[in-house]
């Protein structure tokens, strides 16, 4: 039985995966993006580290796993798909997948979707403006 009540019998998982970083204040967006696709979303979403943090991927695997979880989808929140995308997320994919026994998808990085690239356009030509009164409470 789901704790959570919006969420389905059998939720879909998501793993946002991350680079990782030995400076512990690095992952405070990547926390705060979890916090707001657990509100928002209907699946069981947890963070995953290639590096320095954790859990790395196979730990997050098995999180959902152990949540009920039976298919997920690994979002590679990387703006360009070098060696940690198309190298080394394979390779812990296959890992989690075995560890976990959960079926994972891995969706195209965050930097090669259109919409990810004008938001960031927008944001950087909207830094070059005079700043509002809105704008100046979000720096």
């Amino acid at each position: 039985m789901n704790k959570n009540k919006n969420l389905p019998s059998n939720p879909q998982g998501l793993i946002l995966f991350a680079h990782g970083s030995r400076n512990p204040a690095w992952r405070k967006p990547f926390d705060q993006m979890l916090k707001d696709v657990t509100k928002r979303g209907d699946c069981q979403a947890v963070l995953a580290f290639g590096e320095f943090m954790s859990p790395g991927l196979v730990e997050a695997a098995q999180l959902l796993a152990d949540k009920g979880v039976k298919k997920a989808v690994i979002v590679p929140l990387f703006l360009g798909g070098g060696l940690h995308v198309r190298g080394d997320l394979p390779k812990l994919a296959a890992q989690a997948r075995a560890a976990s026994g959960i079926t994972l998808r891995v969706a195209k990085a965050i930097g090669d979707d259109a919409g990810v690239l004008t938001a960031i356009a927008d944001y950087s030509i909207a830094v070059t403006r005079p700043p509002t009164s809105a704008r100046r409470k979000l720096s």
